[in-house]
């Protein structure tokens, strides 16, 4: 491999990067500048070198093992979020890409979670067609999916999530369950509880064994002081979270500024 020209891509890559930023003012480039930072030390300095998806038209021509990781803390927590609602990881034989769907009310988060990934360059720019498909009661309803390109550096995010190909909660999750992966569970599976269910609340509509439901309540109430109840789907071995109202306020608090206007109805009394 030619490691000089590699350099030569990150080093033009960076100072594109930060030219454009210095000329609108560095917080607005934050989002750009936010990703996948290294750090090395060298004798008492440290030298930061910043290591971004490649962003072109030819990005899908990239193999899955020239694509470069780590990834920002802000990357992690959509994937993480997204694989406790409808996403999912698919393993291929040069890497791993994170897939996503959803239906009905839900097209236009897909829309802006398509976005956010697209701008890091981490999937096809190109806007996802929606689509549509029966329902039930012959209903037609709309539907959307996308995936992001293929990395080896994603490889891990399967390892923790898929046990003998059937997908868990990763133990570790905890670690990372931030304020933005818990906004984007909300907005992917979270549904207003009905009013037999004690109103006012919110539901998970994602299924999981009892263990996994059970790590998840104690990292809620770990990581954002949540209280949350486990309740069953009716079916064996599948359980949901339920978030009750006593902590409606709470989670408004935590993650309202990452919920976009058409999924804020969530979180209303």
């Amino acid at each position: 491999m030619n490691h000089i020209g590699c350099l030569k891509c990150w080093v033009f890559n960076f100072l594109t990067i930060l030219l454009s930023g210095l000329s609108v003012g560095c917080k607005a480039r934050t989002d750009v500048l936010a990703p996948l930072t290294q750090v090395w030390r060298e004798g008492r300095r440290k030298i930061s070198l910043l290591i971004l998806p490649l962003n072109t038209t030819s990005h899908n021509k990239i193999k899955g093992d020239k694509r470069i990781g780590p990834h920002s803390i802000d990357i992690i927590s959509i994937i993480f979020g997204s694989l406790l609602g409808g996403g999912d990881v698919e393993r291929k034989k040069d890497g791993t890409r994170i897939t996503f769907f959803q239906e009905a009310m839900h097209v236009k988060y897909l829309l802006w979670l398509h976005n956010q990934l697209a701008i890091r360059g981490y999937c096809n720019p190109t806007v996802p067609a929606i689509g549509k498909r029966l329902g039930k009661k012959g209903k037609v309803r709309k539907t959307i999916r996308f995936a992001t390109w293929t990395y080896t550096s994603f490889d891990w995010i399967y390892d923790l999530w898929y046990v003998n190909g059937v997908k868990v909660v990763p133990s570790t999750i905890g670690d990372y369950l931030t304020p933005l992966a818990l906004a984007i569970w909300v907005m992917d599976s979270g549904v207003k509880a009905s009013i037999t269910q004690g109103g006012a609340g919110l539901k998970f509509i994602n299924c999981f064994s009892y263990s996994d439901c059970l790590l998840l309540v104690q990292v809620l109430h770990k990581n954002f002081g949540l209280k949350a109840i486990i309740g069953s789907t009716g079916a064996s071995s599948q359980f949901r979270i339920y978030i009750p109202k006593e902590s409606m306020v709470d989670l408004r608090n935590k993650v309202g500024t990452f919920i976009i206007p058409e999924q804020k109805y969530k979180l209303l009394p």
